[in-house]
Formats: structure tokens, sequence, C-alpha cells
């Protein structure tokens, strides 16, 4: 599996580098154009490879009971982020990022931020669970923010390859088709995740037990779980 999933990447990556070295070469825009359904295919397949914050988004989606259109606009939020941090990276504030193979999108300042959102949602769901309280607006985007904030590694590099070809129109157009596979991968896990829960609530109340205390307890489930993946990330 872990053969297949780098094969995968690197054909998503030699398939991108040769459509910027074509629109280099040639200033064809219809022929890059014809490319970006070939993108968002790949893109689709690049977010279900390791990453991406599907496991975030699943977490918070089932401990937020929002409902299925504000989780998407979670899953939006971190998609946007996610590849717009790469992009703004790529194009002014590149000294901040490790350009080797291995170290790839790292962007360590932008990764603690994110990490330290994170345990404060994760603490936030497990007060909520506790007292009661309603939802914070706008909670569910910052959500998506804090677990976007570590950039995409592929669109890191399509950006920078695009940059040095001189071309960083074709990198833009890249990491749109990218935007758009990525979200639709994560949007689907976000519904996915609100369907769980209700089959949870669902399931757990045929025994009796109150819904309130059902929802609260799913709560201060997901909250733990965010606050120990942020934790564990943070320690390295």
């Amino acid at each position: 599996m872990l053969e297949f999933l780098v094969q995968l990447q690197t054909s998503i990556r030699s398939s991108f580098s040769g459509g910027i070295d074509g629109f280099a070469q040639t200033g064809d825009w219809l022929a890059l154009l014809a490319l970006v359904p070939i993108g968002i295919v790949f893109g689709s397949a690049h977010a279900l490879t390791p990453g991406h914050g599907k496991s975030i988004l699943a977490i918070y989606a089932v401990g937020s009971d929002l409902s299925r259109t504000k989780v998407v606009a979670t899953a939006a939020a971190l998609t946007i982020t996610h590849i717009g941090t790469a992009v703004l990276l790529a194009v002014v504030a590149n000294t901040l990022v490790t350009r080797t193979i291995a170290g790839a999108g790292q962007a360590p300042a932008l990764e603690f931020i994110s990490r330290i959102l994170l345990v404060v949602i994760g603490l936030w769901l497990i007060a909520r669970a506790l007292f009661g309280r309603s939802h914070a607006h706008g909670e569910g985007v910052l959500a998506g923010v804090a677990a976007g904030l570590i950039p995409c590694p592929l669109t890191l590099f399509l950006m920078f390859y695009a940059l040095s070809r001189g071309v960083p129109e074709a990198g833009l157009t890249f990491a749109f088709s990218m935007l758009c596979g990525v979200g639709l991968v994560l949007a689907g896990v976000a519904i996915a995740s609100v369907w769980a829960r209700q089959l949870i609530v669902a399931m757990i109340e045929t025994k009796g037990v109150a819904v309130s205390v059902v929802v609260r307890s799913v709560d201060a489930l997901a909250g733990i779980m965010l606050l120990l993946l942020a934790v564990l990330q943070l320690t390295g």
C-alpha cells in the first residue's frame, strides 16, 4: 500500500510538472486548461493519501453536532487554507519552508499555530460537553482554518516549480485544480462523519439513553481525541 501511495504521488508530481513545462515552452492556455479536469482527479487522489486533515475533520464533524451544510463549510475552510497557505508560502514567504524532498511543505511556525488552535478547539468541545454551552459563532470555520494551516506539500512543490520556470500562472492553475479535488474528498469525509454521528446517536438511543447525554458524551470524546492528537503532534 505504501509503495502504491509513493508511486501515486510521483505520478501526480510528474504529470503536473510536465504540464508546467509545456506551458512554459508554448504559452498555450487552452492546453493548460485542458489539464484542469485531470488535475481535479489527481487532487482527489492526492487527498486520499495520508495528511490533509482528514482525521481532524472527521473527529470534529462527529463531535460538533453541526448540520451537513456547516460541516461542508468547515471542509471548505480547511481546503482553502491548506492549499492557500502553500501558494502564499511559495510566493511571498518561501524562506520559511524547508525546500528539500523530505521536508517539503514544512512551515514550523504555521504548524505550531495550527496545533495550538486545535488544542483550544478540543478544550472547547470538552467544556461544552461538561457545561452544556451552545455552539460558538464561526466555530466550524475556525476548526477548518486551524486544521488547514499546514500547507499542502504537493501544491508547494508545484508553485516552486512554476516559479522556477517563470510561469506562476501555471502553478496557480494547478493549485486551483488541486483545491477542487481535495475539497471534494474532504467534503465527502465531512458528510460521512455527520452520518456516522447520527448513526451513533440513533444506536445508543435504542438503549434508552437520553439524547442530551449521548450528544454531550460524543462531544467530550471528540474533544479528548482532538486534544490528544494535537498534543501528540506538538510533542513530535
